[in-house]
């Protein structure tokens, strides 16, 4: 990412002290609000129909029929609507991105083969036209993932560090929720290009190819050598290599972006050589190998449902059905957007559509609404924050008048951390002015 010298200062600060057990508490007080009489959809407990919903000092304080409202508390009548925790983007780049087409509004990569202490936090832009939008459609948080650069004409490998973020805040700060959330990997193409018009021959594709699996291995042989190092006071600052050091302890998460069968292979292979737990980020081919990740325990952020086959010989459905196969080999796996970030950042409206599709193609509806609630926090660590609608949980979450995957419901009401959130967006600003215009 293109940061200038103080985000710098702050990215480097962010790498020293934030860890995957950092988890910003609620940053704005809000008074107790009673949801009254709603279906509440608690995903992990079942559908509770006419049930109150309590929220205090940013969290769920109760469940149940009849509650009383606390001195002071707002009651809010939901009767006939539905309650859902708020969906999760767990491979978004909002924020970082507004119009793809405008270069000086984008702001996904940083430079460079190496670059796992670039953290996306510091780049966030809260003011982005499209995090309201997202939350109109149910979309409270997102993990904002850093993007491959161009390295000599090549992909970066190391991208940086992804961060947690809740969708409303003044600044980068206050939209935080876990700022340090994986390093990412991109893993190389192994693909061997035989078009004559390519100015490389299969060889130096090979040796290319070599190369740089190779540095992913040196890399790491190189932060834990730097490890060992530092412990015995004998060594200078490597930013770099200290921003792999949570991962070698386990405290932060490894995050491999890998879409071909023979790409997620490599990267299983990898992983058990070098004993390290890794989330696989893409996913394309994933389904092809589903056994093999289930018995590595291998989670899947799955880019997108809205994708056309990857191969002329494939199915027409083999993005739409690729949940339900991951689902049935017992794969723990969420739906995310696009095709591994290659999607308009203002397309994360359409995340419950991307989960609504694959029920369709054999996924049953409460896994549809898993793979963009629970499962999703499962992966990137904040089950115990978000996910579902639990005593003690983050009171992140939405009221809708339908089901919340259909394109038909709208979202009414939505709550971060217990405060009510502003639906107003771009859009429906705009719908309100050329209403008036065509005097209706």
């Amino acid at each position: 990412m293109k940061i200038r010298s103080a985000l710098l200062l702050a990215a480097l600060a962010l790498g020293h002290a934030a860890t995957a057990s950092t988890i910003i508490p609620a940053q704005r007080p809000a008074a107790p609000v009673l949801l009254r009489g709603g279906t509440v959809h608690t995903v992990s407990g079942g559908v509770l129909p006419q049930t109150d919903l309590l929220m205090v000092d940013g969290r769920i304080a109760a469940l149940g029929a009849g509650l009383t409202a606390p001195a002071g508390a707002e009651v809010v009548d939901v009767a006939g609507r539905h309650v859902y925790p708020g969906f999760i983007s767990a491979n978004s780049q909002l924020g970082l991105a507004e119009v793809l087409s405008v270069r000086a509004t984008v702001d996904t990569a940083e430079l460079g083969a190496v670059n796992p202490n670039a953290h996306t936090l510091v780049a966030v832009n809260p003011d982005s036209e499209l995090i309201p939008v997202a939350r109109l459609n149910g979309v409270l948080t997102a993990n904002i993932t850093p993007l491959a650069a161009s390295d000599a004409g090549r992909p970066a490998i190391f991208a940086g560090t992804s961060a947690t973020v809740r969708l409303d805040g003044w600044t980068w700060e206050d939209m935080a929720l876990r700022p340090a959330t994986a390093v990412h990997i991109y893993w190389p193409s192994l693909d061997i290009s035989r078009n004559p018009r390519n100015p490389r021959s299969p060889d130096e594709q090979r040796r290319d190819i070599a190369e740089r699996v190779k540095l992913i291995r040196d890399t790491f042989a190189a932060a834990r050598a730097y490890a060992g190092a530092k412990s015995a006071g004998r060594t200078d600052t490597d930013l770099r290599l200290e921003a792999l050091l949570p991962v070698l302890r386990g405290e932060r998460k490894l995050f491999v972006h890998a879409n071909a069968l023979n790409q997620i292979n490599a990267a299983l292979d990898w992983a058990r050589e070098e004993k390290l737990p890794i989330t696989l980020v893409g996913g394309r081919d994933a389904w092809r190998v589903a056994d093999r990740l289930r018995e590595a325990g291998v989670g899947v952020i799955l880019a997108g449902t809205f994708n056309l086959p990857p191969r002329r010989d494939d199915a027409y459905d083999t993005a739409y059905a690729a949940p339900a196969k991951l689902h049935a080999a017992g794969v723990k796996f969420c739906v995310a957007m696009g095709t591994d970030g290659a999607s308009e950042p203002g397309n994360e409206r359409n995340l419950p559509y991307e989960a609504a599709l694959a029920i369709g193609y054999g996924l049953p509806a409460d896994e549809a609404l898993k793979a963009v609630t629970l499962y999703p926090a499962q992966l990137l660590g904040l089950e115990a924050e978000l996910g579902s609608l639990e005593v003690g949980k983050r009171a992140t979450l939405i009221v809708t008048d339908g089901d919340a995957l259909e394109v038909t419901s709208n979202v009414q009401q939505a709550y971060i951390d217990g405060a009510r959130l502003d639906l107003r967006s771009r859009q429906t600003d705009l719908h309100e002015k050329y209403k008036r215009r065509l005097g209706q």
